[in-house]
């Protein structure tokens, strides 16, 4: 037998062939005093079934034996799904790390202009935007105009649900004038700490605290010039034909469920405030539906998606379009002039079809 072949042998030595017998078979492990294995013939049968002693789970004396080979096959397959999921996560990482990088093909580089006169902004694409570019023209519309401020003075009486919506429009609100190509610059006036509406923004809103908007507990008559200021409502008399860089536009802060007859109108008069309204009238009919509802009250996000799609593009059909949902029971006269115009025709053509086949049956074969 070779040096070092005992009981006690190293625990990388092979098996000598001298303890087999001559059937093949190898003898019974050999047992300490206690009738345990011992731990250098357990290692070396593991080695040979090509097992981790660590994966083999507990050793002599722990309360669970070891696991089986199907355990350990389990085990194996559940680590590389792990490992996969992992690699899956860091190459998401590395996507959105390169997604947010500046300079990405959309417009990043191009001259910014401000107000009317300044030049067509490239279109963003729909989603994230580079956040220098839109840091860049938010701090622009600040500079150079125009303003849209939210008056939430009115939005004291509304319900926690209330409020929640309405803290959901301001998300939305931001969104859409931080993705705009040319954004108005937005301040939150009588946003004061423990109401209503300050609890909920920051609870609903992730990152609310870092918005790039002002956001103060004075109102916008502190603010502003008196003779700057037009307060957007669907009550008043005028229309609102274009938008001033140089004015500041203030929506009063209430959801749909909240607004009352008049009230933001009779808001603006007790001030003194120029007020105005949106041309869909004038753009726009009533569209006939089952509940024979029209409704020009908008919600926040609208109207601002409405006044930013008009500064774009210069046209209020646009405007319009984009921002009255078909819920309103609105559509645009073009629209229907369209409709009638080739129902018309329709009909006329209808109408010459019958005529022939009525001449034809008529006439002698």
């Amino acid at each position: 037998m070779a040096a070092g072949g005992g009981a006690s042998g190293a625990a990388g030595a092979e098996t000598d062939p001298a303890d087999t017998d001559p059937g093949g078979e190898m003898d019974p492990p050999k047992m300490d005093p206690a009738g345990e294995m011992d731990p250098a013939v357990a290692a070396e049968a593991l080695r040979l079934l090509q097992i981790e002693p660590s994966a083999a789970g507990p050793r002599s004396g722990d309360a669970e034996g070891p696991l089986s080979r199907n355990a350990l096959r389990k085990r194996r397959r559940w680590e590389r799904v792990v490992a996969a999921r992992r690699g899956k996560r860091r190459q998401e990482r590395q996507r959105r790390r390169a997604r947010r990088a500046p300079g990405r093909g959309d417009g990043a580089g191009a001259a910014l202009g401000s107000g009317p006169a300044g030049p067509a902004q490239p279109p963003l694409p729909r989603g994230r935007v580079p956040a220098a570019l839109a840091r860049e023209r938010l701090l622009q519309a600040r500079a150079a105009g125009p303003r849209l401020c939210l008056d939430l003075g009115v939005a004291g009486g509304m319900t926690e649900k209330e409020s929640g919506r309405l803290a959901s429009q301001i998300r939305r609100l931001y969104g859409a004038n931080r993705r705009a190509a040319r954004p108005f610059w937005l301040c939150l006036t009588e946003f004061a700490a423990g109401t209503p509406i300050y609890e909920q923004c920051l609870r609903m809103n992730d990152g609310f605290a870092r918005y790039l908007m002002d956001t103060t507990p004075e109102s916008y008559l502190d603010l502003f010039p008196l003779d700057a200021i037009v307060y957007l409502t669907p009550d008043s008399e005028n229309v609102l034909e274009d938008i001033d860089p140089d004015k500041v536009y203030v929506l009063g802060g209430l959801v749909d469920e909240s607004i009352h007859k008049q009230l933001t109108l009779q808001r603006a008069r007790e001030q003194c405030l120029q007020t105005a309204r949106l041309p869909i009238r004038e753009y726009m009919v009533k569209a006939p539906n089952s509940r024979n509802y029209h409704s020009e009250t908008l919600a926040i996000n609208q109207v601002f998606d409405i006044l930013c799609t008009y500064y774009e593009t210069r046209s209020w059909p646009v405007a319009l379009n984009a921002g009255v949902s078909s819920g309103k029971g609105f559509v645009l006269r073009e629209g229907v002039e369209q409709v009638e115009t080739a129902q018309h025709s329709t009909a006329q053509g209808n109408s010459l079809f019958c005529g022939e086949e009525l001449h034809r049956q008529e006439a002698p074969a």
